[in-house]
């Protein structure tokens, strides 16, 4: 389907050292991990999604702020695929920044709050995420049957199966907001989408994510059922930056450079798209052709913005559910301050 890992993709051994020392293993291991201002960490996962790190690390963003704040910034660019895995590194201290989608950030802010206080520095931005179907009498979510198998990269707890356990509970009430768990089996993006355009598996259906469906949408025997946008009534972020309390207060000029980094990357991504599609292409070493990556990078549903919208749609609906132990007042119970500049939401 035109995915490779991007080469950035390499063995880490000061996560797994960390993530071991979580395990038991050595308990020296976390100290390491600690350091003065002008050393930041960070891990994204594959797609277009995280376009704005792309260029941050292109053109060497955070180094240019660090300079403005006086220091000198090292920066270590890894990629690691799930939250799960993310959040276990960030916690072990073996990652000071990781990017996931709003409900696993949430989670985990859940799941920290009084101890390490994780929570988001900022939106990567705003793009749709398609339920798609190769059954054309799917057309609604009443449709799906036992038979039915819905492709998603983390059954039960990922950005997918969240956004459609909250268009589940609308339908079916709360009480029932698992109603389609059962069909629902973890696949990774790029072969959730090489079967639902072969057809002839089990995997009747796939939430997606670009740039995923907009080639499994070039299929005729492909459509939509359902958009995250939707569930959550307009253009809504999909992945966010977060990290601990312990690293935003100890390193002020490092987060601020980094943070200020994001903010000019988003500028840089609106002012050129053509420009930014082809920065994804090389930083990611994508496959994928320069045409249907500008197309995507253009697509007015999308916004590159680093500015939260419709976060708290996620926290206050998962802790309806019962997800979500903690209720957050608003979407800056789950952000830091210097994200509060923005129309956000």
């Amino acid at each position: 389907m035109g995915y490779t890992k991007p080469s950035r993709a390499r063995s880490l051994p000061h996560v797994m050292t960390a993530l071991a020392a979580t395990l038991g293993l050595t308990g020296a291991l976390l100290s390491s991990s600690a350091h003065a201002e002008g050393k930041i960490s960070i891990a994204q996962q594959f797609g277009i999604g995280y376009l704005i790190l792309d260029v941050v690390q292109q053109q060497k963003l955070i180094e240019k702020h660090g300079k403005e704040e006086g220091i000198d910034i090292k920066v270590d660019w890894n990629s690691i695929s799930g939250a799960t895995a993310m959040n276990e590194a960030l916690l072990a201290g073996a990652l000071d920044v990781v990017s996931a989608g709003v409900p696993p950030m949430l989670t985990i802010w859940d799941r920290t709050k009084g101890k390490q206080n994780v929570k988001a520095i900022a939106s990567l931005g705003s793009m749709p995420n398609y339920l798609l179907s190769n059954k054309p009498e799917v057309k609604t979510l009443n449709d799906f049957t036992d038979k039915d198998r819905i492709a998603v990269p983390a059954a039960g707890v990922g950005f997918q199966s969240r956004t459609l356990q909250i268009e589940t509970a609308k339908l079916f009430g709360n009480d029932n907001y698992k109603k389609f768990d059962n069909i629902s089996v973890s696949l990774p993006h790029p072969d959730a989408t090489s079967a639902l355009i072969a057809g002839g598996s089990e995997i009747s259906a796939h939430f997606s994510s670009p740039p995923f469906q907009y080639q499994e949408l070039e299929n005729p025997n492909v459509h939509k059922v359902l958009s995250s946008y939707d569930v959550l009534g307009g253009q809504a972020t999909f992945n966010v930056l977060y990290t601990t309390q312990k690293f935003h207060d100890e390193n002020p000029k490092t987060y601020k450079a980094f943070y200020d980094a994001l903010a000019e990357a988003e500028q840089i991504i609106k002012a050129d798209k053509a420009a930014a599609a082809k920065t994804y292409i090389d930083v990611e070493k994508s496959k994928l052709p320069l045409p249907l990556v500008e197309k995507i990078v253009s697509d007015p549903e999308i916004d590159f913005t680093v500015v939260p919208q419709r976060t708290y749609i996620y926290a206050d609906k998962l802790h309806e559910i019962g997800v979500l132990k903690n209720k957050a007042d608003s979407w800056k119970d789950f952000f830091f301050e210097e994200a509060y500049g923005g129309a956000g939401s």
